[in-house]
């Protein structure tokens, strides 16, 4: 406590001094102004850790100051203080945003109390705020990598759907798409603080355990329920849920999940009293969704219930224009991991990599490079450091060598028709039977390939 500094904030001097006084006893610094005006110009200038102001000054009130000093410092604790039988005002700047209120005079006790407790309030709230703004530059939609116009129209749909933080979205598309980031980003741009953004892998989970998981149970619930637990929704509660894998819910769960959704409350195993449902549900499969309703996999009233924004993420394929920012956005990541100096990709290995499919997508090609730095030193990364491993690795030719083919044909076959039936298949061979990468690399559409 004896590095902290408090303001107070009277137009009464000698209830100055004495506050004052009782501060020094306890170790702490103090500065003194007379007016809300006043206040705000020492605010402007030095630093401190919390506000005593008296609650009725002239000019400018003690709730007026403290609104005027949250503009710039909204983390910063007031402590109003109150002339006996004038509750009901303290009790009001408490709803404006007061942390607490002492009657005049202060007592010793109950003024030592109130401190300490301020204190440790105002450095919470700062660290809390410190952490924010680290998440919020980490995960803001800012630091999504990417010059796709398909893409770009999918991030601004979702800035606009985070501005509604109770609004369900469904996200789809490949594993390795960024599904995940994407829901961190719209959680993070709604305002919420970070602890409240809880995962759940519905894939990952049994299906006995996954109900537990998601709505916790009270003690005595079922066998092994020796207390009671929180679930996820009640850790999210202000913020996001991400159903990963929604896909892969059980039908009897999927029930459950759309009541959650429709009276926007639950309740844990075991206990008949509803818990407000008070965050945002992110629901993101790699699956169809659609088709699975029309196969009768899916619950129809429940997928139309998560559909409410449809956000679909476009693999790295259609977005090849992003990979050359991606490779330097995590090429400048593993300089700061591994502190060692890395040049860069040479021009022939990012040729391979435009021309790769990419069937990880983003996380593959996260793991290409990594692996690649891990190889090289002080030196740029070459095709041999890639080790690509989808189904079209070993067939994509080197962009600085030429192609060649080997055609032999009797001469009453030769026929143009015939050589091309000819590169077809060994195209096609080369490719090892990827006929949408053997299309690609004739540079002719599938349907064309296929005529």
């Amino acid at each position: 406590m004896t590095e902290s500094r408090v303001l107070l904030v009277d137009d009464d001097p000698i209830s100055l001094a004495i506050i004052e006084k009782q501060l020094a006893r306890q170790g702490m610094s103090a500065l003194t102004a007379a007016s809300g005006q006043e206040g705000l110009a020492l605010l402007a200038k030095e630093k401190v850790a919390l506000v005593i102001s008296d609650l009725v000054m002239p000019e400018m009130d003690g709730i007026a100051f403290m609104h005027a000093a949250r503009e710039r410092f909204p983390s910063l604790p007031f402590i109003m203080l109150t002339a006996a039988g004038s509750i009901e005002s303290a009790v009001a700047a408490m709803k404006e945003g007061a942390f607490d209120y002492l009657e005049k005079p202060c007592k010793g006790d109950a003024f030592q109390l109130a401190i300490r407790r301020a204190l440790e309030f105002g450095r919470l709230s700062g660290q809390n705020a410190q952490l924010l703004e680290h998440f919020q530059e980490k995960f803001s939609f800012q630091n999504i990598v990417t010059q796709s116009p398909v893409f770009r129209r999918v991030l601004e749909v979702a800035g606009k759907a985070a501005a509604s933080p109770r609004t369900t979205i469904c996200l789809t598309g490949e594993s390795g798409t960024g599904k995940e980031v994407l829901a961190k980003a719209i959680h993070c741009t709604s305002g919420a603080l970070p602890g409240t953004f809880v995962a759940v892998n519905c894939a990952a989970i049994p299906e006995a355990l996954l109900e537990s998981e998601l709505f916790g149970h009270v003690r005595g619930a079922f066998t092994g329920a020796d207390r009671d637990r929180e679930g996820k929704f009640s850790r999210a509660q202000g913020g996001t849920v991400l159903l990963d894998e929604i896909g892969d819910m059980p039908p009897s769960l999927q029930a459950k999940l759309l009541r959650v959704l429709e009276e926007r409350s639950f309740e844990k195993i075991g206990s008949n009293k509803a818990i407000p449902a008070d965050f945002r549900i992110i629901a993101a499969t790699h699956r169809d969704l659609a088709e699975m309703v029309r196969k009768g996999e899916f619950r129809e009233d429940l997928y139309h219930r998560i559909n409410v924004v449809p956000l679909i993420i476009p693999p790295l394929r259609e977005r090849r224009e992003d990979i050359p920012l991606l490779v330097d956005f995590f090429i400048n990541l593993f300089r700061q991991h591994q502190g060692k100096a890395l040049p860069g990709v040479s021009r022939k290995a990012l040729g391979v990599m435009m021309e790769y499919s990419w069937p990880g997508n983003i996380r593959e090609l996260r793991n290409v490079l990594e692996y690649a730095t891990i190889l090289v030193s002080n030196e740029l990364i070459r095709p041999e450091h890639l080790r690509l491993t989808g189904s079209d690795a070993q067939s994509r030719p080197d962009p600085g060598v030429m192609v060649e083919y080997h055609l032999q044909l009797p001469p009453d076959e030769l026929s143009l028709r015939a050589i091309t039936d000819r590169v077809l298949t060994l195209t096609l061979e080369r490719c090892g039977g990827n006929k949408s990468r053997a299309a690609e690399l004739l540079k002719v559409n599938r349907k064309m390939f296929y005529s």
